[in-house]
């Protein structure tokens, strides 16, 4: 069988041909996870647009895009001898224009071939790719592109977004910089080279629970290279701290979900730094990590192809009249029917050592101690940084939402050159294994409290309430700042929001239970700035 993919969100008009007639070899990857060698039967073909300066330029993108795919389409014809069995085409998310050109030629060449049409979603092939390679069974994954950076997980026929740039993608926050530079479109492969001879210098660090924002870095960038600093120094700093805020955020998802799986995606993911990163960071976790070769990271409709014919065997096609593209088309609209597991499964429930994602909790009798690891894959100046600043406000704050009637553990000790707290233990379980709505309306009373009193916790998942009898308790503020801002406060809610997504089967029906309490607690303006950050979300 032969499945013709073809590609075209902005810069990159591909077409592939995946053949399935030679795909008995297999190997092992490094981590010596089983791996799906059947990709190797693809051929690619691609034309890159190359804007003459600055970014990409959606009209110039346009018309590369009309010129090229034929042309791209025309050479994997011909490797394929003119013998397709269906035509796969990205639907979305892109640029519009694009994906119109894109989408026009599969069409029309499912007609012309009396073939099956297939609609791949270009961030869900991103996944797909690693996931297909790896062998993995169920991997988080971090999807790091020019217009994007989120992390997804599978639950239940769907990838949920778990975190998500709440601002710009990784890859055009990197482009606005080198351009303030004067560097050519692409600036990632150039940022990379130059932080070779660079030293680390401070810049900032912003994670958001399960969610980053990269415009307050590269703002601080830009001013940093105005104001004499090397720009070998400033590319340092910029792949340190980036790339340490997805490493962390996708370690931050293996430790909600429980996974011991991740895969990379994204052009941005030909990074050697992010790859040693993230690689790092599963070795100290025990996970294993997989990132697909060059070809497959940056977008190609070899992916397109791959994804197509698991859509195809699954009977998910679609007609030409229902084949719109959509360059809105998040990953989380796809109903992913070529899955059918639907288990879940929970690891550390009961342990009397929990690994989290950024500290090591011992549980006795009466007493917690959190101990905040060092993370080797972050600077280690940056690192102790943070763990200074995160033991410190997480000590003061979970005694100020105690003392705002918000049940919290009490802090017995803190150790700030070892980055331990000592608290009273608490509860019995995590909230993600009591998913009640009478529980999660006491996540939405008490998140409304603290907000009344100038606190925002950061983190608020159903790993970080622990559940008693008679009470929850809201534990590790580790993220956690002081704000009268209502975006502080929406972005709390965002998270936990998100986190209900990643663990239960019916997070609307308790997310409605949570507004109600919240309501009553908080300030409805909190709740109309969550519908306001929402529809930031990329590609929404």
């Amino acid at each position: 069988m032969r499945i013709l993919g073809v590609e075209g969100t902005a810069w990159a008009a591909s077409a592939a041909v995946f053949s399935t007639e030679s795909n008995d070899d297999s190997s092992e990857t490094a981590s010596g996870a089983p791996h799906n060698t059947n990709t190797d039967s693809v051929f690619i073909e691609t034309d890159a647009y190359q804007p003459e300066s600055g970014g990409i330029h959606p009209r110039e993108a346009a018309e590369h895009m009309s010129d090229a795919i034929p042309r791209v389409i025309e050479t994997a014809m011909t490797e394929a001898d003119g013998s397709i069995d269906a035509v796969a085409f990205s639907r979305g998310p892109g640029l519009g224009p694009c994906l119109r050109i894109v989408g026009t030629a599969a069409r029309a060449l499912a007609q012309t071939l009396d073939v099956p049409l297939v609609g791949v979603n270009h961030m869900v092939a991103h996944l797909e790719i690693g996931r297909q390679q790896s062998g993995f069974d169920s991997p988080i994954c971090l999807n790091a592109s020019g217009a994007n950076a989120h992390v997804l997980g599978y639950r239940n026929g769907r990838y949920r977004v778990l975190g998500e740039t709440m601002d710009t993608g990784v890859g055009n926050a990197i482009d606005k910089f080198t351009r303030h530079v004067g560097w050519s479109h692409p600036g990632g492969p150039k940022v990379e080279s130059a932080a070779k001879d660079g030293e680390y210098i401070d810049l900032p660090y912003v994670v958001k629970g399960m969610d980053f924002s990269f415009s307050g870095i590269m703002s601080a960038a830009k001013q940093a290279v105005d104001s004499g600093e090397a720009v070998e120094d400033v590319c340092f700093s910029l792949q340190e701290n980036i790339f340490a805020m997805l490493t962390e955020v996708a370690e931050r998802a293996l430790s909600l979900t429980g996974r011991d799986e991740l895969v990379l995606g994204g052009g941005v993911g030909q990074n050697a730094r992010l790859r040693e990163m993230l690689a790092e960071m599963c070795d100290q976790r025990g996970a294993d990590f997989y990132a697909p070769e060059p070809r497959f990271l940056r977008d190609n409709a070899g992916m397109i192809a791959v994804l197509g014919k698991e859509m195809l065997d699954a009977g998910d096609t679609i007609p030409v009249a229902n084949s719109a593209v959509d360059s809105n088309y998040r990953p989380d609209q796809v109903a992913v029917s070529w899955r059918t597991d639907r288990e879940e499964v929970f690891r550390n429930v009961g342990e009397r050592e929990i690994r989290g994602a950024e500290a090591t909790v011992s549980i006795g009798s009466e007493r917690v101690t959190k101990r905040r690891a060092v993370k080797s894959y972050r600077h280690s100046e940056l690192d102790a940084r943070l763990r200074k600043e995160r033991t410190t406000l997480e000590a003061r704050l979970t005694s100020d939402a105690r003392r705002a009637g918000v049940p919290t553990p009490v802090v017995y000790d803190v150790d700030l050159v070892e980055a331990t707290i000592e608290f009273e233990r608490v509860g019995e379980s995590d909230l993600r294994e009591e998913l009640t709505p009478s529980r999660v309306r006491d996540v939405g009373r008490h998140l409304g409290m603290m907000h009344r009193a100038g606190i925002v916790h950061g983190d608020p998942t159903t790993r970080n309430v622990r559940c008693a009898p008679d009470r929850a308790y809201v534990i590790d503020f580790g993220l956690g700042y002081y704000s009268d801002d209502v975006e502080d406060y929406a972005m709390d809610l965002h998270v936990f929001s998100q986190s209900l997504a990643g663990t239960s089967d019916v997070a609307d029906e308790l997310w409605r239970e949570f507004e109600s309490a919240y309501s009553e607690f908080g300030d409805e303006t909190v709740l109309s700035q969550l519908r306001e950050i929402e529809g930031r979300g990329r590609y929404q």
